[in-house]
């Protein structure tokens, strides 16, 4: 942290998107505080406050807010679907407009009130392999795995495979060393996805840098854009994840997501919290 930063509270946001939960810093007006040494603490579970991933609200230069995400392990993330609905559904209702644009790696994306949730255009998929990323030239439709799964770019790497039962899968048994396999130069999500249906998925995800969570935006635009291209599903599914329900549509312009927020609690850190970083 920077020393104007240590000496006094810094406020934050607990919210959630099916139980895919975040801590979010509104620092409009400001210079940026998160870091990997911040990140950290705060994802610690016992001795911060926890989350799946961090978000950092700033001005946008060229659209009404920008994003910055972390992991729990203190990495960057380039996506955070439901963080961005999240937040987006914030500033939706602080400043009465039905629909935002936000900066963020990923690019500049749209965000607008649905029937009282909220949707989010997450951009086209990334389908070749040097922009999911992967190692090196492959079908990615086929990946050389055991399990035949789909790689897919949402922002993120995303490594989706179809099983017959996901409620039988305990993600941490495989998600781990799929994450740091050498095909992913920058690691990768896992997503494991049971069709039920053509336009229903039930699927379960272990993220990088974070492990198991209830929930993850980016992994089911992944998911439901791999299905669609397997032949599976149709472009516009149903998704039930451990925390809930996700509606996902691959549109032309992209891959809009659609679901619930929760605003939890408002809090802040201490100085002396922020003085041991």
């Amino acid at each position: 942290m920077r020393d104007r930063a240590i000496h006094k509270p810094l406020s934050f946001l607990k919210m959630h998107g099916l139980g895919n939960d975040f801590v979010i810093i509104d620092s409009r007006g400001r210079a940026a505080v998160t870091n990997a040494a911040l990140a950290r603490a705060l994802g610690d579970r016992h001795r911060g406050v926890g989350f799946d991933q961090l978000a950092e609200i700033r001005d946008g230069t060229d659209s009404d807010i920008a994003l910055d995400f972390w992991n729990s392990d203190g990495s960057r993330a380039e996506a955070c679907g439901n963080a961005t609905r999240c937040v987006a559904g914030l500033v939706m209702q602080e400043t009465g407009a039905e629909a935002i644009s936000i900066r963020t790696v990923r690019g500049l994306l749209s965000a607008r009130l649905e029937a009282g949730a909220v949707s989010v255009n997450m951009g086209p998929p990334e389908l070749a392999w040097d922009e999911i990323p992967l190692a090196h030239e492959m079908d990615t439709l086929h990946l050389p795995l055991e399990g035949d799964p789909v790689g897919v770019g949402m922002g993120n790497p995303h490594c989706v495979f179809f099983v017959a039962d996901a409620g039988a899968v305990d993600p941490a048994v495989r998600g781990p060393s799929v994450e740091h396999d050498p095909l992913f130069p920058e690691r990768t999500n896992v997503e494991f996805a049971e069709v039920r249906a053509r336009d229903e998925i039930r699927m379960r995800v272990w993220e990088r840098g974070t492990g198991i969570t209830l929930a993850c935006g980016s992994g089911a635009c992944a998911t439901a854009v791999a299905a669609a291209r397997r032949g599976l599903t149709e472009r516009r599914v149903r998704m039930e994840l451990d925390g809930g329900w996700l509606v996902l549509d691959w549109r032309a312009d992209g891959v809009w997501m659609t679901g619930p927020t929760a605003l939890v609690f408002a809090a802040e850190l201490s100085p002396d919290f922020l003085a041991a970083l």
